[in-house]
């Protein structure tokens, strides 16, 4: 099951809706263009996260410890991990850095915190190449809902809709260098929340990565949706509490 989902969830936005909005201002560990509306600027700072440290710290991160566990940093986000609690694993919640004063908040049942604070931390990729993160991806049973509730509470436009088949949407929206990739699935039983499931990091060799972890960690290379580019998938076995995929580089606008 997670396979199948991640071959849908892997199929993300339209490249030509990166510069939509123009030039923003840089911040470290987040090249790509920002969202901004006048002086309103909202990154994706940081993922917390139910999960073994151990499963990470295999894969290759250099992980710090911190009250509630550990954290490492790759493709410019803070990753904060906490020990899974009655052995419930999964992406628990994100922060985002925010221009204006903001309450912490559920975004259509997603824990959602804010900090004020830029971050000035860089990317700490240890032998894997990160180089960004891609997309983080949100399981919902109401497209609308969801993307409705992101729009309203971070003022994050919905960039477009992908109608998949069988039921299956796709929406798309952007925080700083990270997608928001926010898909429907008619599986998902109507009253429940919208939840974090996975995401893709961008990794500089993505041959060199799956040599290094080897095939009993993450899949074969294929060609990804996005003209041009490779995934590969981590397997569920990793235990990772959620879905990982590693993925080539876009290639510059013009390119």
């Amino acid at each position: 099951m997670i396979r199948a989902r991640w071959a849908v969830a892997s199929e993300t936005y339209v490249e030509e809706d990166q510069e939509a909005q123009g030039p923003a201002p840089s911040v470290e560990g987040q090249p790509r263009q920002a969202s901004q509306h006048g002086p309103r600027l909202i990154l994706l700072s940081s993922l917390r996260l139910s999960a073994p440290a151990s499963s990470w710290e295999r894969l290759g991160f250099s992980l710090t410890s911190t009250p509630a566990g550990s954290s490492f940093i790759a493709g410019g986000l803070r990753f904060e991990l906490e020990v899974p609690a009655d052995d419930r694993s999964g992406l628990a919640g994100w922060q985002f850095f925010s221009d204006e004063v903001r309450p912490d908040q559920l975004i259509d049942g997603i824990p959602t915190s804010f900090t004020s604070i830029p971050s000035t931390s860089s990317t700490n990729d240890s032998a894997l190449g990160v180089i960004g993160v891609d997309h983080v991806v949100i399981m919902t049973p109401s497209l609308d809902r969801t993307c409705g509730a992101i729009a309203e509470s971070l003022e994050l436009p919905l960039k477009r809709i992908r109608e998949v088949g069988g039921g299956v949407r796709q929406g798309f929206h952007r925080a700083g260098a990270v997608i928001l990739e926010v898909v429907e699935r008619p599986d998902i039983d109507a009253g429940e929340p919208a939840r974090l499931w996975g995401l893709v990091f961008d990794v500089a060799d993505l041959d060199a990565v799956v040599d290094r972890l080897g095939p009993d960690v993450v899949g074969a290379p294929r060609d990804a949706v996005q003209k041009g580019r490779r995934i590969a998938t981590v397997r569920a076995e990793a235990g990772l509490g959620c879905a990982l995929a590693f993925m080539t580089p876009a290639s510059p606008r013009g390119n």
